[in-house]
């Protein structure tokens, strides 16, 4: 039976399948091959086993990691004036870059065996979070080595001989590494960079040897202008057949000393206003011999499948690190600011409309901060989540983006005027840098997380696929035969389980009891069975022209993306108690969650090419159109209330953050709010013998004396947050040398208009 199915049924739709496959190059495949799956296959079945994600153990320090935090890492805050790196030093102090050296930032996730601190993912990426809070500058400078570099790549692909080299200096800095991998020519698309590697004979140190003559020139990197060990990507040739019969070897990963003849480190470049180091640097017939290639002449050509590999994983940690760093700094400033800041007479905070951004404000805090946690848990497990880690860089900066410009809507006028007491301004000016850097997020949005989560999470494409691609005909058409079948079966009973849970609502699905929000559980669980459906019907009724579809492919991300910080959101209340103080967050992420799902299916359905199919999709999915809303006005107003007076759920929401006892922006706003929250009672009981001036109280006996300085204390604390810098002209321009010169030459300005 099996062999007249495979032969008079099977056969046909290989055949057919084989034709219309879309072609893939080799760099396309290596990065849907790098790294591995985890949840997101689990939402790919559509009938997620929720007990696997709640039975996951939370990314937990060691004792060791969390004195490094509560030691060094707060010592290097305390060194840290953001103000002063940006606008005055241009740099970190030579201070603060010999104590990153001497306590080994550089060297986190280097083992201790090579000198380094062998912190697991989790704490790496509480580092980045703290340091985020205080200085965007030092945090970029410190996750760069930890991240995508020559440290990473050494540690999983370098020889003995390389590791035992190289990795000492990377953990105690005697060298600075960075990585060159963007090109003028090669952005996003940087399997078409033209940097190249000849491979021939040439002189170094004294003697003849076979190596590679390289020519490159690369821009945006990060730590470039003061590396001393160049991590560089590069196309690899063998024109003369020195190693093998190809002449085209591909892209290859080599380690450059920056010292080397014909290494030319360029200019700084100024990103976004912001001062870390960063710049392009080129090299002219530079010459390295063999064992300069990371693992060796035998990674020749395997440089890009390196490279995804390591950034399966590094994506998932640094840049989500500092957003849900940037979500929970504003959460924790702008609901202090909300609360202290009075306009018509009463706090801007009890404004309708200041506490829908409140809301979303916290909410986002909540949320990353829950899926940053997820991610670095399968981490430390040694999972290398590919598709979930693309998710993160590109949800977590998109949502921090859209924080940090609520904030500034709230704090108006004092997150505008900059100086030492803004702590907005630098974090506004640095979200273009999060959106752009690691895969830009247009490009990740519209191809990668769907287009790659469809082929590595779905049971069974990837195997089809393969199978289609066997270039032994009968054994691509057995394992076709088998994975087609079992696609078929599981497609088949997606549709019914699909249909059933959308029109009861999810009802009778059997989910974890988690209290009040067990329900969640049942709507992720239906909202999966539906994905898992339309995804099919797509695949099937596209194929290949699904890739060229980016609007769909973009919004089939969204909802897997969304499926996964759910989730992720759902692990963090079961992890931490199911706080009913904190249910307010997770409602408002749910509504707003379901929201989004609900009107990207609705889109889907009313885009796909095949009309047929979309109707009947859309009557077994979504008969009656979106119905979710998003937060109700009571969840909007609870969640804002959570950043709004002094509490443990306000502290569970903005935990670990930078906190120096100093007279900058933050200390104020902490000082001012924990003031006027304490003298709210004295408040109240002024306004309910409508009286407002705090010494007539006194003397009319509505409140003491202790009371009456107790105010006077809460009032001059905020009138000193709410103070913004002005400077003189001569600080601010050397045209402007004093002050009567500036008078001068706007009354010489004046008379020459005049006369004109």
């Amino acid at each position: 039976m099996s062999s007249f199915r495979r032969d008079y049924i099977t056969k046909p739709i290989f055949s057919w399948a084989r034709g219309v496959l879309p072609s893939m190059s080799d760099t396309e495949r290596e990065a849907l091959e790098a790294g591995d799956v985890w949840w997101d296959a689990d939402l790919f079945t559509g009938n997620p086993d929720w007990s696997k994600l709640l039975d996951q153990k939370p990314a937990t320090l060691t004792e060791e990691e969390a004195a490094f935090l509560k030691g060094p890492v707060d010592e290097l805050c305390a060194m840290l004036d953001e103000w002063k790196i940006n606008w005055e030093w241009r740099d970190l102090p030579p201070e603060v870059w010999d104590y990153i050296k001497r306590k080994k930032f550089f060297g986190m996730i280097i083992p201790k065996k090579f000198g380094g601190l062998g912190f697991s993912p989790y704490a790496h990426s509480e580092v980045v979070r703290k340091l985020s809070s205080r200085s965007l500058t030092a945090a970029v400078t410190v996750m760069v080595p930890n991240s995508l570099g020559p440290g990473e790549l050494l540690m999983r692909f370098g020889t003995r001989e390389q590791q035992e080299r190289w990795l000492p200096r990377l953990s105690d800095g005697r060298d600075i590494p960075c990585f060159g991998l963007t090109s003028p020519e090669a952005g996003s698309d940087a399997a078409s960079m033209i940097d190249s590697g000849i491979i021939c004979k040439g002189n170094f140190e004294g003697r003849e040897v076979l190596g590679l003559r390289l020519n490159w020139h690369k821009r945006y990197i990060t730590l470039g202008p003061v590396a001393t060990l160049l991590g560089l990507a590069f196309k690899a040739y063998d024109p003369d057949h020195l190693v093998g019969t190809s002449d085209e070897l591909g892209i290859t990963v080599a380690l450059i000393p920056t010292d080397l003849p014909g290494v030319e480190i360029g200019h700084r470049h100024l990103p976004a206003m912001q001062v870390f180091q960063n710049g392009p640097n080129r090299g002219r017939d530079v010459f390295i011999p063999m064992d300069y290639i990371i693992g060796g002449e035998a990674r020749l050509g395997q440089g890009w499948k390196m490279l995804m590999t390591a950034l399966a994983a590094g994506r998932g940690i640094s840049l989500p690190s500092l957003s849900a760093a940037g979500a929970a700094y504003a959460a924790r400033t702008t609901g202090a600011y909300a609360r202290i800041r009075e306009q018509f007479g009463i706090s801007i905070g009890k404004f309708e409309g200041i506490e829908e951004p409140l809301a979303r404000i916290a909410g986002t805090a909540y949320l990353l901060d829950a899926a940053r946690r997820l991610t670095c848990a399968a981490l430390n497990e040694g999972h290398h989540p590919a598709v979930i880690s693309g998710i993160m860089k590109l949800q977590a900066t998109e949502r921090m983006r859209i924080a940090i410009d609520d904030a500034m809507d709230v704090h108006g006028g004092k997150a505008v005027i900059d100086g030492p007491q803004n702590y907005m301004g630098n974090l506004y000016r640095s979200v273009p840098v999060g959106i752009t850097v690691e895969g830009a997020n247009i490009l990740t949005r519209n191809l990668i997380v769907f287009g790659q989560g469809a082929i590595r999470a779905h049971p069974y494409l990837l195997q089809e696929m393969n199978a289609l691609g066997e270039a032994d005909h009968a054994k691509g058409l057995d394992a076709f035969d088998t994975a087609f079948w079992k696609h078929v079966g599981h497609s088949v009973v997606t549709l019914f389980r699909a249909w059933g849970r959308s029109w009861t609502g999810g009802m009778f699905i059997v989910v974890p009891d988690a209290a009040e929000a067990t329900g969640f559980y049942r709507q992720l669980s239906r909202y999966s069975s539906a994905f898992a459906l339309c995804a099919d019907m797509a695949l099937l009724t596209m194929g290949g022209a699904l890739k060229r579809k980016e609007m769909l492919s973009a919004r089939f991300g969204d909802i897997l993306s969304e499926l996964y910080l759910l989730s992720a959101a759902l692990k963090r209340w079961q992890d931490e108690g199911r706080q009913a103080a904190d249910f307010a967050a997770l409602e408002w992420c749910m509504a707003s969650g379901f929201r989004t799902i609900e009107n990207r299916f609705a889109e889907i359905f009313a885009n796909l090419p095949n009309r047929f199919v979309a109707v009947v999709l859309k009557f077994l999915i979504q008969p009656f159109g979106a119905r979710v809303l998003g937060p109700s006005d009571r969840v909007v107003h609870q969640c804002a209330q959570l950043i709004l007076e002094p509490s443990a759920a306000r502290d569970r929401l903005t935990p670990d953050l930078s906190h120096v006892e100093d007279d900058g922006g933050i200390a104020r706003l902490e000082k001012a709010f924990l003031l006027v929250t304490s003298a709210e009672d004295i408040a109240k009981r002024m306004r309910a013998a409508h009286i407002h001036d705090a010494k007539e109280a006194v003397s009319k006996g509505v409140i003491t004396q202790a009371e009456g300085d107790q105010l006077a204390a809460a009032h001059e604390a905020v009138a000193k947050v709410i103070e913004v810098d002005d400077f003189a002209p001569e600080a601010l321009s050397p045209i402007y040398k004093k002050p009567a010169e500036v008078h001068q030459f706007f009354q010489e300005l004046g008379e020459t208009r005049a006369a004109s």
